[in-house]
């Protein structure tokens, strides 16, 4: 056996971990059965792997370890170290000497494979164990969590990945408590009460095994593994539970753990029957740090082979020395080759699929336990593609995460009732909640004295709703309520949640408005009203007492238009008939007097006149048509002014009350100040407050100029109490101003304000009980019908009506003017062919005036001849000829 050896290229591996610690001792072991193993299954392999062990429970002791190995040893690898504080030092050397440095427990986020290209992990990173245990929180519906962790590198690396995964679903890292690995146990208490005293009970540990177990040992002494708690542990405790003995199982019942899947195979179960036959020792147990030990040394060994035989074994030298004076560095010749060996190795190992993806291993299936007497039962599992599951290969198709997905765990306390994850106040002590004490507005909270007792009585409708969610909750909730006072000699609204926030009060309820930024530092609840900002102005007296009202119906533009309009049709009409009937002619003064008659008489259809001429016929016909839809809107128009009463605002908007300088009221304490200033930007001068609907009253009646104001502002609901009270009074006008509604407010974090805020559904979905709690505060309000005044009718809106007469009266118009000239052109320009043009023109428009086609008497036998004739005219009068000045009584 020593020839073969010889003949074999030896490779040199530093090995460096703490042989004392249950991780240590274990891999120690491992390491050995894996050299022992490979080789026995490999032969024929040209290389082995000559390990150089050495023993290191300290950072820099860890990284002179590492030099001492490289310099006297020339290893070009090393294994280990075991912790994250350890490998972050031996790295660095690692990097210099070009020397792959294999970690198997080093498993900090903080220590990237990417960053570091010598740097190989072959483990899993805690940052994926976030994600696992967002899972079951989750899964539980559980919203706040509380952090134990170790103040090292490996504790405190977890929280951001953690804070992160809980913040995309919703969850609240409520408190972090971190505990040094060298506390007291005085002082492990002491933190321990102040855990205690939080009212959330989700409590997630992530320690080394040596400090969880003292952890949990003096949690179990102060009552704190009982019913209503929940415990989840990391892999970093999980992991190692079973070499911790039956002594921890005893102070950990209850526990829920996450830890990696080990999937069953032939080669691990040889491998367990070896460890019980080689391994005496019944304190030294197997954990998966020693499986991944063992594939580390698979996995080297496979990468160690792959290095062509002609690469050279000896060392150079790096001439670089560092700041802190260490011995000159030598560079491996071979590591570089081994380590792109390693990164492309895979096979299946103990631990399952060996696969270097970016220098370390790649998450895959995390295994849930749950303590349950001695022992370890496992729940389910969890993987990065289907969540949660009851077996580590069952696909959820997308299905959403449920702790139905596990199998019923036993909590502390040796129930299987799901803990709610929070409780009230240790001690029995009462919740102390604050209610707004203000004079006004006591339909939603009327605060009053019992003159015999003295204790206060709390009414209305905000504090109904409160009562009827706690009474369906399936805890009780002890309380006292504490009235806050709201005004002039007490807060406001922003101060009582001032004392919520700084823990002054438990909670707040009342008719609160939830505010964005209220809520950057207290938690609402769902509202359970809504609610905006809206303003109240004056209603103007009544129009019906003005005695121009006839007037409003319709706007100036289309009064002026429709007056036109009047005179263009009776215009277009005399122009059509004043040459054909007798009833059109007369002395100028006769015939604009008949013009505006005629016009006018149609509107109610009065006129007397005889028409003739087809065209004024068509032209009538589309104007009577107008007329009648004018007159009916103008009547309806005017019959609603008279009959239903309209409502006008003496202000119409903000920008009037900025411009008039006016006054502006609001309630006192709320928050309706900080928009007026603030958003609306009103001067605060001009403001003024009041607490109750009769000051309101009073100022909106004064006025801004006699020491009241021009508007109010104020929430809906009490613009709605107001409202009711003088609805014929104010009226509400301008935008309104949107806000979230009407809350409970309790301080940051509280686990109460989600139980309630579901409560509050189920309550305001409740239609009788709403119906019952309206009843019972708005009954005595009286309903307000209010008709807000309509604007008068404009042209706009007969637009349409107006376009069609007018293209109706010029097309006939044209018409008519056609036939006219080509009538009469030809005889004007024979009689007159040594005249001008315009003298021409002028000539015709004389005899088109003055001449009368047919001067009969009026009678009604000549109207009918006339009328006879006319017809005759649009038949024939191409063929008339009227030669020279013949008389107007020859045709």
């Amino acid at each position: 056996m020593e020839n073969i050896a010889e003949a074999k290229k030896v490779v040199h591996v530093g090995v460096i971990l703490d042989v004392n610690s249950p991780v240590g001792s274990v891999v120690n072991a491992c390491l050995s059965m894996a050299i022992s193993d490979f080789y026995g299954a490999h032969p024929n392999f040209r290389t082995r792997l000559s390990p150089h062990h050495r023993n290191s429970d300290d950072a820099l002791a860890a990284a002179f370890t590492a030099l001492e190995l490289i310099d006297k040893e020339e290893v070009d690898a090393i294994i280990g170290p075991q912790t994250s504080k350890q490998a972050r030092f031996v790295i660095d050397v690692g990097r210099k000497a070009q020397v792959p440095v294999i970690s198997y427990s080093a498993t900090s986020p903080s220590l990237s494979t990417t960053q570091n290209p010598f740097f190989v992990r072959v483990a899993l990173d805690d940052s994926t164990q976030a994600k696992v245990i967002t899972a079951i929180v989750q899964a539980f519906e559980w919203h706040e969590v509380i952090l134990i962790y170790e103040d090292t590198e490996y504790g405190s690396d977890l929280i951001p990945y953690l804070a992160y995964e809980f913040q995309q679903v919703d969850i609240r890292l409520s408190s972090r408590f971190s505990f040094s690995p060298n506390d007291s146990k005085l002082r492990i208490l002491k933190k321990l009460n102040k855990v205690m005293a939080m009212q959330t009970r989700v409590i997630v540990v992530h320690t080394s095994s040596s400090f969880g177990s003292k952890l949990f040992f003096l949690a179990k002494d102060v009552a704190m593994i009982s019913e209503g708690y929940v415990w989840i542990i990391t892999d970093g405790l999980s992991s190692l539970l079973d070499p911790m003995g039956v002594k921890a199982f005893g102070f950990m019942q209850g526990v829920l753990g996450i830890r990696p899947y080990i999937p069953q195979s032939k080669g691990l179960k040889n491998f367990k029957r070896k460890w019980q036959s080689r391994i005496h020792s019944s304190s030294t147990k197997l954990n998966i740090f020693g499986y991944w030990a063992y594939d580390t040394i698979w996995a080297l060994a496979k990468a160690v082979e792959m290095i062509p035989q002609e690469s050279s074994s000896v060392n150079g030298e790096n001439h670089h020395r560092n700041t802190s004076q260490f011995p000159v560095i030598k560079v491996s010749k071979r590591g570089k080759m081994i380590l792109n060996g390693l990164l492309k190795t895979k096979f299946k190992g103990l631990s399952g699929d060996f696969s270097l993806v970016g220098g370390q291993l790649q998450s895959s299936t995390f295994e849930i336990i749950n303590v349950i007497d001695n022992e370890e039962k496992v729940i389910g599992y969890w993987t990065l593609e289907n969540g949660l599951t009851r077996k580590p290969d069952k696909a959820k198709n997308g299905k959403s995460m449920s702790k139905y997905e596990l199998k019923p765990p036993i909590w502390p306390g040796n129930t299987k009732d799901k803990p709610r994850g929070w409780t009230t106040p240790i001690g029995g002590k009462k919740l102390n909640i604050a209610v707004p004490h203000k004079p006004g507005f006591e339909a939603y909270l009327k605060v009053a004295q019992d003159p015999y007792t003295k204790e206060f009585i709390i009414t209305g409708f905000s504090h109904d709703v409160f009562e009827e969610a706690l009474a369906l909750l399936s805890f009780p909730v002890p309380r006292k309520l504490i009235p806050f006072p709201i005004g002039p000699n007490g807060g406001t609204y922003d101060e009582l949640l001032s004392n919520v926030k700084n823990q002054t009060y438990d909670a707040a309820v009342g008719d609160i408005t939830i505010l964005a930024n209220r809520s950057q530092y207290v938690d609402f609840t769902l509202p359970y009203l809504q609610s905006d900002v809206s303003m109240v102005v004056k209603i103007k007296d009544d129009e019906r007492n003005n005695m121009w009202i006839f007037l409003k119906p319709l706007s100036w533009d289309l009064w002026l238009t429709t007056g036109v309009a009047f005179v263009c049709t009776g215009l277009v009409v005399w122009i059509l008939e004043h040459r054909i009937n007798n009833e059109f002619r007369g002395s100028a003064h006769q015939q604009v007097g008949t013009v505006f008659w005629f016009s006018f008489s149609i509107l109610v259809f009065a006129h007397r006149e005889k028409i003739i001429n087809n065209l004024s016929k068509f032209v009538l016909i589309i104007w009577i048509f107008v007329v009648l839809i004018l007159t009916q809107s103008y009547t309806a128009s005017l019959a609603s002014m008279l009959t239903v009463q309209r409502l006008e605002p003496t202000i119409i908007d903000i920008d009037e009350l900025k411009m008039n300088g006016d006054f502006v009221g609001y309630e006192t304490g709320s928050f309706v100040k900080d928009l007026l200033v603030k958003q609306l930007d009103f001067d605060e001068s001009k403001l003024r407050d009041y607490g109750t609907a009769e000051e309101f009253d009073k100022a909106l009646s004064k006025g801004s100029q006699n020491g009241g104001v021009g508007a109010i502002f104020g929430a809906r609901h009490c613009v709605n109490l107001f409202l009711a009270k003088y609805c014929d009074k104010y009226m509400i006008v301008g935008p309104t101003y949107n806000t979230d509604g009407l809350g409970f407010a309790f301080p940051r974090g509280s686990p109460l304000v989600p139980v309630i805020s579901r409560a509050i559904l189920s309550v305001i979905e409740n239609k009788s009980k709403m119906d019952a709690m309206e009843h019972k505060y708005f009954l005595h309000l009286k309903a307000c019908q209010k008709t807000i005044s309509s604007s008068s009718l404009g042209l706009y809106s007969f637009g349409g009506l107006f376009i069609i007469t007018a293209v109706a009266s010029v097309s006939s118009l044209i018409i008519y003017f056609t036939k006219f000239l080509q009538s009469h052109w030809t005889t004007i320009h024979t009689v007159h062919h040594d005249s001008s043009f315009w003298s021409k023109i002028s000539e015709l428009v004389k005899h088109f005036y003055d001449q009368s086609l047919y001067p009969l008497p009026a009678t009604n036998s000549t109207l009918q001849s006339v009328e006879a004739l006319h017809d005759v005219e649009n038949e024939v009068v191409d063929t008339v000829v009227i030669v020279g000045n013949v008389s107007s009584s020859t045709l």
